[in-house]
């Protein structure tokens, strides 16, 4: 049986979704298919509008619809902590843990020549600049992955940032080797939080 051809179209742009195959792309544009026009339309403006009023944090690089993030912008946070995550959905899962108080800087990735990620293309650059001038009470805490290329970053970090004289900590490894920050509990990130060690 031969598909509609915008019915075609419609699993072929959901299927390039970070995580969903062919079939799940198929499955999901049937249920799109019986809702309601008006929930399609909604979710049709809510996802325009998102794109048109999301932006990165012209300090941190996460994502937020003002001129700088809620984070950034809070002077009750601490200010002389920064951790660095490989994505936006890293500071929601070390937000959920309630143990960190400090700032943030997302690099929008990791290190993969595989996939022909280099170090050009993170945000390093604009972690380097936010230090430049810090003094030694500065802590830089690495919360990359634990995965092959997160670690890669952090090790590329921590020689960048070695000349700088800040402190230099990795989050200790209570999360599962391979594991996504994002798919880890509340308890595991707020112990590895509070396990970090010193690098330098």
């Amino acid at each position: 049986m031969k598909y509609p051809s915008s019915l075609i179209q419609l699993i072929r742009e959901l299927s390039r979704l970070p995580g969903i195959g062919p079939k799940s792309a198929q499955k999901m544009a049937f249920h799109l298919f019986e809702q309601p026009l008006e929930d399609i339309e909604r979710l049709a403006k809510v996802l325009l509008a998102a794109k048109k009023e999301l932006h990165l944090c012209p300090r941190c690089y996460n994502v937020t619809d003002r001129p700088m993030c809620d984070v950034c912008t809070d002077l009750s946070r601490i200010q002389s902590q920064i951790c660095v995550v490989e994505s936006p959905s890293d500071v929601i899962a070390i937000e959920r843990s309630g143990e960190f108080r400090g700032l943030y800087h997302v690099l929008h990735g990791s290190i993969s020549p595989m996939q022909g990620i280099g170090p050009e293309q993170l945000h390093i650059k604009g972690l380097l600049e936010r230090l430049s001038g810090a003094t030694s009470d500065q802590e830089v805490i690495l919360a990359t992955g634990t995965t092959v290329e997160g670690d890669a970053t952090s090790l590329y970090i921590q020689r960048l940032l070695a000349p700088l004289g800040v402190q230099v900590s990795r989050i200790a490894y209570g999360l599962p080797v391979g594991g996504a920050l994002e798919f880890a509990d509340e308890v595991t990130l707020s112990r590895a939080m509070a396990g970090r060690q010193k690098m330098v």
